[in-house]
């Protein structure tokens, strides 16, 4: 097949598009050569948004309290459940993420934004057509990541999407 015909079959033929594109995204142009299935084995994928999920649900029981109807419940109630949920997400988070503070600085302190503001600062109120370096009150500190390390899967693609197993008692 010539590569009009290549091209005509991949425009037109969905699974031929599917592969064509999973040939170029994971093995670059040896992958196109092969003619048939490789023998090596491909992992299982999972999103790190999954893993993360359920590192929040398997710590903090997150999904569980999120899930819930709270409106049958009295705040003491809700006040004593998210204790334990607020610390096991702050766990997780600590552990993957390293959170800290974009800015070491109290929140409702005098601030001077520099003029080479990024993505760090959000300026809110009389913004107007400021340019240059800008003064305010630092109302929120911000987050950024000292890390990211959401663990790897190692499970099976079935289960792949799997937040929380079911829990069976055996009497």
């Amino acid at each position: 097949m010539g590569r009009l015909g290549l091209a005509l079959k991949i425009l037109f033929n969905g699974e031929a598009a599917r592969q064509a594109a999973e040939a170029l995204t994971n093995s670059g142009p040896a992958a196109i050569e092969q003619s048939g299935p490789s023998s090596a084995p491909v992992p299982a994928t999972r999103s790190e948004a999954v893993t993360l999920l359920a590192a929040l649900q398997r710590d903090a029981r997150f999904v569980d309290f999120i899930q819930e109807p709270i409106d049958g419940y009295s705040d003491a109630q809700i006040g004593a459940a998210v204790r334990d949920v607020h610390r096991g997400c702050r766990d997780v988070l600590d552990r993957m993420f390293g959170l800290q503070s974009v800015v070491d600085q109290p929140e409702e302190s005098a601030i001077e934004v520099p003029d080479t503001a990024s993505a760090q600062w959000r300026l809110t109120g009389n913004v107007g057509q400021s340019s240059g370096s800008v003064s305010g009150k630092l109302m929120h500190s911000g987050w950024k990541t000292t890390k990211c390390q959401v663990p790897d899967w190692n499970g099976s693609d079935t289960d792949a999407n799997v937040v929380a197993p079911a829990e069976v008692q055996i009497a």
